[in-house]
């Protein structure tokens, strides 16, 4: 009995954190550690659901939570908006600050759907330089040559609401930069037609953007990939239901009825998202061939990359004025079309059947 009453406390388990603010946004955190000063500890379930805890809190893990140590920032990082010029960069400073109003950060949701391990600044710098260059390649965001200075704070306030409506990262300062001494655009050149002749055939077929570095070659694992891409599908759809919910506004009652239609089908993508069939099987105990996995991958990461495109639409809603423009909405029924598209094409068996899922 006395022996109960006597225990001693736990012994706070050492948090090798030195890089974290440095070098890394984001470190796995381990159970019953201490939240170093001036960072928060984000704790994510199997569920998805996150919690945070504040600096100097002792880190109680659940079962089948993983925690995280988090630095809030400031970071900079060198950023090349176009592909096809990277002696041209953006000097980017961000901070992760949290949003008191929110029931859940977008960066405590980007750790629960894309984060595998440790967020160093580099790799992250990657993530945002593909979004970058993805709108900018669409039209979404416009930087011409010779910006005046009414394009340049069109520019900024556009990337501003970009970075934290897909990020949940707040851009402090944006600045051009020359980076023609530290990119050497035909070593760059070299090293991506290497990297491609590296690769096996099956991961030369035709792929959509994504978010990978530029110029970077990675083989495809149709296994990760696919779980990589129906978690982010997962967790974010509901998310970006309740972000369109909110934007929005409709004017009149045929946009209202609009916004309706769209999300009940993206209701709809989402519970096809939770339900959706094992990557190997093509029937209780019956294996579905090496082909068709690979299919049914490369389509979960096309919904995936629709995924995106929906978060950087929201961030155009968000800074328009007044009523939402209707050409945001026929981007809007674009998007949503192209999420029920990929998701019917994972469920399909056999390439075959697309037809008559679309049916």
């Amino acid at each position: 009995m006395f022996g109960s009453l006597f225990k001693r406390p736990l012994r706070p388990v050492e948090f090798s954190c030195s890089s974290l603010g440095r070098s890394a946004i984001a470190l796995p955190a381990p159970a019953n550690c201490t939240v170093p000063p001036g960072c928060a500890a984000v704790l994510v379930d199997r569920g998805g659901r996150t919690r945070r805890l504040g600096e100097g809190a002792r880190i109680a893990v659940l079962d089948g939570e993983r925690a995280w140590g988090v630095h809030p920032g400031p970071y900079s990082c060198d950023l090349t908006p176009f592909a096809a010029s990277p002696e041209i960069g953006l000097r980017l400073s961000f901070a992760i600050d949290p949003d008191p109003r929110a029931s859940q950060q977008r960066f405590d949701l980007y750790l629960a759907s894309e984060a595998e391990d440790a967020v160093g600044v580099e790799a992250f710098a990657q993530v945002l330089e593909a979004a970058l260059q993805h709108e900018l390649a669409q039209g979404n965001l416009d930087l011409p040559p010779c910006t005046t200075l009414e394009e340049w704070n069109a520019f900024r306030a556009g990337i501003n609401q970009l970075m934290y409506t897909r990020f949940g990262v707040t851009v402090d300062d944006c600045v051009p930069v020359d980076l023609g001494a530290s990119r050497d655009y035909a070593r760059m050149l070299e090293a991506r037609l290497a990297a491609q002749a590296a690769l096996p055939a099956a991961a030369l077929a035709p792929e959509p953007v994504s978010e990978l570095a530029p110029g970077t070659q990675e083989a495809f694992c149709a296994a990760r990939e696919d779980a990589r891409a129906l978690r982010r599908l997962f967790l974010e759809l509901p998310c970006v239901m309740c972000a369109l919910r909110m934007a929005v506004t409709p004017e009149g009652q045929a946009q209202f009825r609009q916004l309706q239609e769209l999300l009940r089908r993206l209701d709809l993508v989402s519970l096809s998202v939770g339900t959706m069939p094992a990557l190997e099987l093509s029937a209780p105990n019956t294996p579905l061939p090496a082909g068709e996995q690979m299919r049914r991958a490369r389509h979960s990461r096309r919904a995936a990359l629709a995924l995106d495109e929906a978060w950087a639409l929201l961030a155009r809603i968000k800074q328009a004025t007044g009523a939402t423009p209707a050409a945001l909405f026929d981007e809007a029924d674009r998007i949503v079309s192209n999420l029920e598209l990929e998701a019917g094409a994972r469920r399909a068996l056999r390439a075959p059947e697309l037809d008559e899922v679309a049916a």
